[in-house]
């Protein structure tokens, strides 16, 4: 199953910044829940994803590698392929991501050309896009939490230096929060829970219309 998905997300730091944190794949990838880099070999980049539905346990081991890094216009591309370690489902993505400024942070827009096999192609069409943009949301969270650390340690080490040459710092630097490192991704959050909270309004609705009409067939008798 083919699809188109197009996301976007925003940080707390300008493009050059944001570029370089971006590009450190092995840094950022704890920021995806369920995923890990076991290798990084110049553009090429090799690790795994690992997804939860209820008691389904899937893991996707594969490749990714960078086609395109313009600094210049800041757009990257990216063409992954991976396949179900104990399955025969394969996924593989076409990526491009652009950074744009945003006020005193930065957009990022992404495009993702995806094809899917096996067992996830039963989320169906109208699911997958629920599901990126979920997990896009927890990546950005995850990201700005440690582009944060960052900036509070960055702060702390020029508060030091200036205590050490007798200035007085400015003020005192806040530690920022973890990055929430998740091993799996869990899917039914995802994937069940939305479905759920769509599917039980309209049961509802059902249930009391039909509740009406029992009653109005038993006066009418």
């Amino acid at each position: 199953m083919a699809i188109e998905l197009d996301n976007s997300f925003t940080v707390p730091v300008p493009p050059e910044q944001a570029w370089d944190v971006l590009l450190d794949v092995e840094r950022i990838a704890p920021c995806m829940p369920g995923a890990s880099v076991t290798s990084v070999e110049g553009d090429q980049i090799e690790g795994q994803v690992k997804v939860k539905l209820g008691p389904l346990s899937l893991t996707y081991k594969g490749t990714a590698k960078f086609t395109e890094k313009d600094e210049a216009s800041h757009t990257i591309a990216i063409e992954a392929t991976g396949k179900e370690t104990r399955g025969a489902g394969t996924a593989s993505a076409n990526v491009q991501a652009s950074l744009k400024p945003d006020g005193a942070g930065t957009l990022v827009s992404i495009h993702t050309s995806l094809n899917v096999t096996g067992r996830p192609a039963q989320f169906g069409r109208s699911l997958l896009p629920e599901v990126s943009g979920k997990l896009i949301g927890e990546f950005a969270s995850n990201l700005a939490a440690l582009i944060g650390a960052d900036s509070a340690t960055g702060t702390e080490s020029a508060d030091s230096a200036d205590a050490e040459s007798g200035h007085s710092p400015a003020a005192t630097a806040t530690p920022a929060p973890a990055v929430k490192r998740e091993e799996s991704l869990n899917a039914f959050r995802f994937v069940v829970v939305p479905v759920l909270k769509r599917v039980i309004p309209v049961a509802a609705i059902g249930a009391a219309i039909a509740v009406v009409i029992r009653r109005l067939t038993r006066k009418k008798s």
